[in-house]
This record gives C-alpha cells, sequence and structure tokens, in this order.
C-alpha cells in the first residue's frame, strides 16, 4: 500500500483495501497459536492521540501495535495540557518529540485528522480512528474483514452480496466509511432509517435508501445496527425510544425473517434493546463479537502496511 496515511475509506482503491484485507489474513495465520506476538514493529513507536472517549478503538489500536512488538504511547486529553488550551499542532509536536512515528487521531472535529496529515506540522504517518461525524476507515476494514470471513466465495468481489445499514445514519461516520467501502468492494449496500436520521446529501451516495426495515430484512446477507448516538442529538429525531425500537430494532421477528446464513452486526457499543435486542445481540449469527477480535487483526494490517514492517514470518515468535 503505497500511501503515508489512512484517513478515509474514500482515499482506498480496490487493490488498497484487498491488500489490507489479505495482510490481516496473513497476519491471523501468522499469530493463530499458542504465541501471538511478531517482531515485525520491533523498535518502532505508536502514540493513540485520542481526543474522545473510546474503549473498544483506542484498546483494539494497542493491542494492534504491541502484537507487532511496537512501543505505545497512550495520550487522553482528559487530564493533559489540552485542558489548558494546548493546541492539536503542539501536542502532535510533543509526542513526535517523544518518538512517535505513527499517529492514530480519534476527534470530535470532522477533518481532525486530514489536517495533522497535510499541515506538515509532524513527520508521523496518520491513521484516522474516528473524526466527528465523518469517516472511521479501520471500522469499516474489519467489519468488510469480517464479512469476507462469513462469505469466502465472494473473497475477491462483494458482488451479489446485499448488506444492510439500520439505524442512526445521519450520526455514524461508521456508516459513511462503510457505505463507501462495501460498495468499492461491490456490494450492494441499502441504508435504512427514518428520514430524520438520514443526512443531506445522502442521495449522491452509492447505495439505496430504504424507510422500511421490513421490507429489506429477508433480501439482506448481512445487517448492520447502528447505536442511536443521543449525544449528538439536540432535538427530537424519533418520538420515542419505544416507537424507534418498534420500526427499526432488530428483535423479534425480524430475526426470524433473516436468511439463515445471515449475519448481524454492530460496531458498538450497543444499546441493548433499542437498536438490537438481547437475543439478536447473543444470537448464533451475531458476530459483533468477531468484529471485535478482527478488529485487531486489521489494525495490525494498517500498521504494518504504513510503517513497512520487517516481514510476516510464517507463525508467531516469541520476543
Amino acid at each position: 500500500m503505497k500511501r503515508a496515511h489512512l484517513l478515509s475509506t474514500q482515499e482506498l482503491t480496490r487493490a488498497d483495501a484487498l491488500e489490507i484485507l489479505d495482510t490481516a489474513r496473513q497476519l491471523s495465520r501468522a499469530t493463530d497459536g499458542a504465541i501471538r506476538k511478531l517482531p515485525t514493529l520491533r523498535g518502532r513507536t505508536v502514540v493513540n492521540l485520542f481526543f474522545e472517549d473510546s474503549t473498544r478503538t483506542r484498546l483494539s489500536f494497542e493491542a494492534a501495535a504491541k502484537r507487532l512488538s511496537a512501543d505505545v504511547i497512550n495520550f487522553s486529553a482528559k487530564g493533559s495540557s489540552v485542558s489548558k488550551g494546548e493546541s492539536l499542532k503542539d501536542t502532535a509536536q510533543t509526542l513526535e518529540a517523544m518518538g512517535g512515528e505513527l499517529m492514530i487521531i480519534r476527534h470530535s472535529a470532522s477533518g481532525a485528522a486530514q489536517r495533522l496529515a497535510e499541515s506538515g506540522w509532524v513527520k508521523s504517518h496518520i491513521v484516522n480512528a474516528g473524526d466527528g461525524m465523518h469517516e472511521h476507515p479501520t471500522q469499516a476494514l474489519l467489519d468488510a474483514f469480517t464479512i469476507r470471513s462469513h462469505f469466502p466465495e465472494f473473497d475477491r468481489d462483494f458482488t451479489g452480496l446485499r448488506i444492510g445499514i439500520v439505524g442512526d445514519i445521519l450520526h455514524s461516520r461508521v456508516a459513511r466509511s462503510n457505505a463507501q467501502l462495501l460498495t468499492l468492494l461491490g456490494a450492494d449496500v441499502v441504508l435504512i432509517a427514518p428520514p430524520t436520521l438520514l443526512p443531506i446529501g445522502v442521495d449522491t451516495w452509492p447505495v439505496k435508501i430504504s424507510y422500511d426495515l421490513d421490507s429489506e430484512i429477508s433480501s439482506l446477507d448481512a445487517i448492520m445496527a447502528l447505536r442511536v448516538q443521543s449525544e449528538r442529538m439536540n432535538d427530537a429525531f424519533f418520538p420515542s425510544e419505544r416507537e424507534y425500537a418498534r420500526e427499526y430494532g432488530l428483535a423479534g421477528s425480524r430475526l426470524r425473517a433473516l436468511k439463515k446464513n445471515a449475519i448481524i452486526m454492530h460496531p458498538g457499543p450497543m444499546n441493548r434493546g433499542l437498536e438490537i435486542s438481547a437475543e439478536g445481540a447473543d444470537s448464533k449469527q451475531s458476530v459483533i463479537l468477531e468484529q471485535v477480535a478482527n478488529g485487531v487483526l486489521v489494525r495490525m494490517a494498517v500498521l504494518y502496511l504504513l510503517m513497512g514492517g520487517a516481514p510476516i514470518p510464517t507463525e508467531g515468535v516469541l520476543v
């Protein structure tokens, strides 16, 4: 992958995406044993630069870096000099001066990762771990990896797969990244949501739009329920949580309407009982915990490809 940064799924070519997914699979095979650590990034330093709260993404990147034997510097805006007014530029330059070579940034402002990458402030590689309501490219990549693992006949081309993304599209960077990446790989993507939870300009996205989950669900090979992001909502986007769950919740008869081989996905964290029931989250068709595990592999692949690590051993080694 001949690029210095990973900022958006829109910048990826089909070849780039497949290279990341193939590398993640190679890393999976290399670490599929008692010894799960590789020496490929030994002596290199990765920085987790998080200006927003995160559990899954931050820990996933940390685990990925450590499995490649990199050193990790974890930064959290809470309790840091950011609270004293320190700028993104000064924070990034300080962490680079401490040895950071690749920075994974999550920020509430859309475009923050791109600004850091294109500003010339630092020489480090930049990975976007979520910027505002814009993009979350590694989440889309891990979702594609998960889908591919359950539909091996679509290994190189998702043409023929129909994937539904349901719920709060308006506030979801995951939806934006997935819509772009999955269609790039050939999938037929349908966004299913009330009109109030669709962004302006969604009609220009390479997807189908539907307001009726029940009319779509039996045709889907994979369904992704999105978290209702109440913290980003200043107005009433739907009458009530009960009404939302009734119209768009993945529960009850909708679970029974799914294809037998369809998979249930969720980027987490989940609001059980709202966008997905406990029955759906814990069902045999749920791959939600697989998504978490696959996230480490995909992020290992991204770090490895951007930093130009040593060749991947054929199996894990003690380091």
